[in-house]
């Protein structure tokens, strides 16, 4: 196979990854706390010679994640939490400590505060966030402090990638932090609220239709190329 054709087919695994990525953005448009994935090109070049023009392959290894305001939405649920601004709420995983922006949480029956899969959600020095049953309505302050009959308990951490560390995602709505992570200064809790998917649909299908059509074009130069060195070879078979 010539250098175009090369150069084609990297593309094309290019575009089918980004394809996977618009559409399982698509997919959780109405997942809470869901962020937007999409996919970086690089480009690679090389002299192949004084005589030959350089070789250029493109690449869609790396991944950036939109970290843009979801929607709001009152649930009135007292242990239902959404972040306004930056931040994360920290989870406790049998992997360690993970980030998350769904904030849809529920004491379980010890009183200890959890998410949807049992995860123990994390206060601001990383131990588990303990809610005693039976001590009156439940507060969370903007600040993430949490009452019970108007007494302070703990408070709920918020934090974020310190700087240099990488920020990668694991599944679903869950990232894990490459580095070290600091508290989150200017987010606020916001208590019975949640936050929606920050994916926007029309967008995101409007660029699927956009990378399946540049997937089609390729295709057809492959398809092209393939024929013309196919009548080259009967050619020069004769």
């Amino acid at each position: 196979m010539e250098n175009a054709g090369y150069t084609t087919l990297t593309r094309q695994s290019g575009l089918l990854s980004e394809m996977r990525i618009v559409a399982n953005n698509i997919a959780n448009a109405s997942t809470t706390g869901f962020r937007q994935e999409g996919i970086v090109f690089s480009e690679y070049i090389r002299e192949l010679g004084s005589d030959d023009a350089s070789l250029s392959m493109a690449s869609a290894q790396a991944r950036n994640t939109s970290l843009l305001q979801g929607g709001l939405s009152q649930t009135g649920s007292a242990f239902d939490l959404a972040i306004e601004g930056a931040g994360f709420f920290q989870i406790e995983t049998p992997e360690g400590p993970r980030l998350t922006r769904d904030g849809h949480f529920t004491p379980n029956e010890v009183g200890d505060l959890v998410t949807d899969t049992g995860q123990r959600v994390l206060d601001a020095g990383g131990a588990p966030v303990f809610v005693p049953p039976g001590l009156g309505a439940i507060g969370i302050s903007a600040d993430g402090t949490v009452s019970a009959g108007g007494r302070p308990i703990g408070q709920i951490g918020l934090v974020l990638p310190a700087e240099g560390a990488d920020l990668i995602r694991e599944e679903g709505t869950r990232f894990r932090v490459e580095g070290e992570v600091a508290p989150a200064e200017e987010g606020r809790i916001l208590q019975g609220f949640l936050e929606g998917s920050n994916v926007n649909p029309l967008l995101q299908v409007s660029r699927m239709i956009e990378v399946q059509r540049a997937y089609e074009l390729g295709q057809s130069f492959l398809d092209k190329e393939d024929e013309r060195i196919r009548s080259i070879l009967r050619v020069l078979g004769q």
